[in-house]
Order: C-alpha cells, then sequence, then structure tokens
C-alpha cells in the first residue's frame, strides 16, 4: 500500500447525538493493488447491537455498518460498499444520485474484524478492479445501531438536513490516482 496512509475521524449527525460511541476513525491507504479501510468504533460495545449472524445483504446499512462511498472526478455515477461486523458486504452501482444501475464484477474483498471491551475495528481490503480508476472523491460513513434498535448516522462530512450518505457534499475526501 502508499507509504502515508491518511486517518479521519468521522462526525455523528448533529440531530441524533451518539451517547454510546465516544468516536469513530477511518485510516485509509491507496496503492496499486487497491485501497484498505481500517474503521475503528470507540465506545460502550455492550450498549450496542453489532451483528454477527448473517443478514439481507441488500440491507446489510439497516444495521452497525461501515461504509464507504466512491466517485470518479467527472459524472454523476458513484459506487457504494456496505462492510459489517459479521464479514458480509454488498456493493451498490449508481448511474447517478439514488439511481440504481448494474456494474461490473470485481474480486471479493477481504475483510478482517477485531474486537475488545470498547474497541470494534474492521478492515476492509478493496481490490483495485472494485474502484473506479483515476482520482477519487469518497465519502467515509458508519451506521450503528442501539441495543434499542435505534439507529446513529457517522459521515466524515453531513451534508445539511437528514442523514444521507448519498449526498455528494458528503464525499469529502479526494483520493489521488495511485
Amino acid at each position: 500500500m502508499s507509504a502515508d496512509p491518511i486517518r479521519l475521524c468521522l462526525a455523528c449527525h448533529p440531530d441524533v447525538p451518539d451517547e454510546r460511541v465516544t468516536g469513530i476513525s477511518v485510516t485509509v491507504d491507496r496503492g496499486c493493488a487497491g485501497l484498505l479501510l481500517t474503521y475503528r468504533l470507540e465506545g460502550e460495545l455492550a450498549a450496542l447491537r453489532i451483528p454477527d449472524a448473517p443478514l439481507d445483504r441488500e440491507r446489510l446499512w439497516a444495521h452497525t455498518c461501515f461504509e464507504a462511498f466512491f466517485a470518479g472526478e467527472a459524472g454523476a455515477a458513484y459506487r457504494e460498499f456496505n462492510f459489517s461486523p459479521n464479514g458480509q458486504w454488498m456493493r451498490f452501482d449508481f448511474s447517478a444520485y439514488r439511481q440504481r444501475a448494474d456494474g461490473p464484477g470485481g474480486s471479493e474483498p477481504a475483510i478482517g474484524l477485531r474486537r475488545d471491551k470498547h474497541v470494534l475495528e474492521l478492515t476492509a481490503r478493496l481490490p483495485a478492479d472494485q474502484l473506479p480508476s483515476g482520482a477519487l472523491r469518497a465519502g467515509l460513513t458508519a451506521v450503528v445501531e442501539h441495543a434499542d434498535g435505534s439507529l446513529r448516522y457517522w459521515a466524515l462530512r453531513h451534508p445539511p438536513g437528514k442523514p444521507d450518505f448519498h449526498h455528494r457534499d458528503g464525499f469529502a475526501l479526494t483520493l489521488a490516482a495511485s
């Protein structure tokens, strides 16, 4: 991977504060072979629902899940990845804002998990064939499900209004071509 990984902190959406999570960070490392994302959630894990059994892959985002959105520098198309702590993942391709499209296949990401009493760390290694080519705009996000079933939304940047990870204003990170 690259010589200089980037570590970023996500912010909880201001409309729904998260009293159980003290912070979520993401380390991003892009190289010729692809992209390594390391999500680190710190807080009261016992007060959260963290999936360990299989879920509907189309709805991983409805539970504790780490997400990444990638778009090329030009055009409206983008790609969404969902990574569940249970090891499942899903990719969605969009031709424009929330307009689903069929996309090419690709190699399967490698997902790893480390957990202790107060830290949940998920790594996702995305092969280069899963990413748009060239420079990328990225939105890094997380959904956290509390024990009562309520959800909290974390992102690198939240556009105005209700939580919306698909909004292009949330694609706050620029990654140079590898």
